[in-house]
């Protein structure tokens, strides 16, 4: 049986912006949906046993929420399969162990309690650096979250981080008819090194270069030799990686992030490129966390 494509709701845009992507993502897949609201209502309304008939308005308030975005689902692609289900607990905890269990977990870039300035919201930050199965946070334009520009990025980092993500990248690829761009950033040493004059410096960027071709050789080449039905475009390109992600992302459906998990850290395990792709990209950002 297939594992579900868990998204966490809440009721606001986000949230609602998450689930229209789930549904696209469920159907290209051929995935069932599983729709979860945390709610820890019990706590606040003091819910005892009782003869009144009346019901806490936190159960209610739960229930319309994962009924409304089930109901908007199902209105989305009548052909995915749909369940719903409110959980009492907090919303990270609640996320982290479905997603034990999930093929990915869907969150959008925040929440009902976040300020309209506030990029990302705590809890997909933290689903998406504790996380076990892949994590995708919603984000960025109409067009990028519609998958219209059929192009997906996998951002290319340290090799030991790599094949988890190159993996999910082309399948991702496969699955939207689309081409996979890989990229990887480099750079050349600020100043010239003792003894190098100012144009060997500037023509040793030539070997900076070279480097991130053959980073790019060596995670792509294994995977992409079983994947020949899929346009693979390699780019190196200079400048600093969170830059350089972020404006390829302008240009995509879909911006694909390799992330360590170390199985003695119960932390955030998230490296500087992973929060800038989360907090500022242009396009939908998956988290594919790679097992060390």
């Amino acid at each position: 049986m297939a594992l579900p494509l868990v998204v966490g709701v809440d009721g606001s845009e986000p949230s609602l912006q998450a689930v229209d992507w789930a549904v696209d993502e469920a159907a290209r897949h051929g995935l069932p949906l599983h729709l979860v609201h945390a709610s820890r209502w019990e706590r606040y309304e003091e819910c005892l046993p009782s003869f009144g008939t009346d019901r806490p308005a936190g159960e209610l308030t739960a229930e319309y929420i994962v009924g409304s975005c089930a109901e908007r689902a199902t209105l989305r692609d009548p052909e995915v399969k749909v369940s719903a289900e409110v959980v009492a607990e907090d919303t990270v905890t609640a996320l982290l162990e479905q997603g034990r269990e999930a093929f990915a977990v869907v969150t959008g870039s925040r929440g009902r309690g976040a300020v309209a300035e506030t990029v990302l919201g705590s809890v997909s930050l933290a689903v998406a650096a504790r996380a076990v199965s892949p994590v995708a946070v919603i984000r960025g334009g109409e067009k990028n979250r519609a998958g219209a520009l059929r192009r997906v990025v996998l951002a290319v980092g340290d090799l030991v981080e790599g094949s988890a993500a190159v993996r999910f990248a082309f399948r991702e690829a496969r699955a939207r008819d689309a081409a996979l761009h890989a990229v990887r950033s480099w750079r050349r040493p600020a100043r010239p090194r003792m003894g190098q004059s100012p144009l060997e410096h500037e023509t040793s960027g030539l070997i900076y270069e070279e480097q991130a071709a053959s980073v790019l050789s060596e995670v792509l080449d294994q995977v992409e030799r079983k994947q020949d039905d899929i346009a693979v475009h390699r780019e190196a390109i200079e400048g600093p990686a969170h830059r350089v992600l972020l404006d390829v992302s302008e240009q995509a459906d879909l911006l694909v992030v390799g992330a360590l998990r170390r199985r003695d850290y119960t932390g955030l395990q998230l490296g500087r490129v992973s929060h800038a792709a989360l907090h500022r990209s242009a396009c939908p950002v998956v988290i594919v966390p790679q097992q060390v």
